[in-house]
């Protein structure tokens, strides 16, 4: 056991998190047991649990005495990083990348593959992110989308999903074309609308600033000046796959997602997300990028799941997306710290065009 004194003034309601939240989550952490009173903690366990909950409630407390406003999502994601690198300050963890800057937030990586993605996001045309849900590989391609289009690096945004049903007949829908489609879409408004206002963004999309479409309205067209989000593209076809990345134009973008263990295609068609790591993997200016577990940022469930799906697969003898730097002619998943990424305001947009 042993107890901890904060330094006078600490700020103990952000600290501690709301009703003790935060120091609930180093306890499921480190398997210690943690009691507050005022601005001292006892931490019981073993003397290297309590060693390790000390370090991480004191660089918490410098945190939140230097004026950043901890939340709970936060400590989850410093915790986890924490794991696969033990060396580092969670100050790091946290803020070891440029933030991105959207009109209601700042962004900041969670993990190091997340730190990748964004750096391959800046210095490459076409980047293929692949994973499973919770990854942060739609959200974050949105956030450097918002970045781009207010710091007027490109002229519009264009978001763009297959229609596909996700293992339902949802029949036939009422409305025009477009009410018929927006339910396939609405994910991309969520997301976007997190980034900015919603009046804002309403008044950008009437603008034609920022579009929301199926993928099969992405056919005949030539994006010039654009960032191009291809989302769920698992549910692409092949030929879809290839129509879409061929409307790239000049001083454009494209970001294409997809979580290849979920596939909602009819059993007959070829999924473009699985064939499209074939056929272009060689290709310079296009990069891959491999998520897992560790990078999922949703309730920690979400990773336990992930796992016990993959544990199954494997044991079925289907077979699972590449995981964790396995035999990859191009791509990224590794435990090794990534280069930090290029800050956007500063990075090589469009020295590549």
């Amino acid at each position: 056991m042993r107890k901890i004194k904060l330094r006078e003034g600490t700020n103990t309601a952000a600290l501690f998190g709301h009703h003790d939240r935060h120091l609930k989550l180093i306890e499921e952490e480190f398997g210690v047991r943690c009691s507050a009173r005022g601005e001292e903690v006892t931490v019981e366990g073993t003397p290297e649990t309590v060693k390790q909950a000390e370090r991480v409630l004191n660089e918490l407390a410098s945190l939140t005495n230097e004026g950043y406003d901890l939340r709970s999502d936060d400590v989850t994601h410093a915790l986890t990083a924490l794991r696969h690198n033990h060396d580092a300050s969670l100050k790091e963890l946290l803020f070891s990348a440029s933030p991105i800057v959207t009109r209601k937030r700042f962004i900041v990586p969670k993990t190091p593959t997340q730190k990748y993605y964004l750096d391959a996001i800046e210095k490459h045309d076409i980047v293929i992110g692949i994973g499973p849900a919770g990854t942060g590989k739609t959200y974050l391609a949105m956030a450097m989308a918002v970045s781009a289009l207010m710091k007027k690096d490109v002229s519009r945004i264009i978001l763009a999903r297959p229609a596909v049903e996700a293992g339902e007949k949802l029949g036939y829908l009422p409305g025009d074309m477009y009410a018929k489609v927006n339910p396939y879409l609405r994910p991309l408004y969520d997301a976007l609308f997190d980034m900015m206002d919603m009046e804002r963004a309403n008044r950008l999309i009437e603008r034609g600033d920022i579009e929301i479409a199926p993928l099969a309205f992405m056919r005949g067209r030539t994006l010039n000046d654009s960032f191009v989000i291809l989302d769920e593209a698992q549910n692409a076809t092949a030929e879809q796959m290839k129509m879409f990345l061929t409307r790239l134009g000049f001083h454009s973008k494209a970001v294409v997602t997809g979580d290849i263990t979920q596939i909602d295609l009819p059993s007959d068609r070829v999924s473009g997300l699985i064939e499209v790591r074939d056929i272009l993997q060689d290709i310079a200016g296009i990069e891959f990028v491999y998520f897992d577990e560790r990078d999922v940022v949703r309730h920690r469930l979400v990773q336990e799941i992930i796992k016990a799906y993959d544990r199954h697969t494997a044991g079925s003898g289907h077979p699972a997306q590449p995981r964790n730097g396995e035999a990859q002619t191009k791509g990224h998943r590794s435990d090794a710290k990534p280069t930090r990424p290029a800050s956007p305001s500063t990075g090589s947009w469009g020295q590549s065009h």
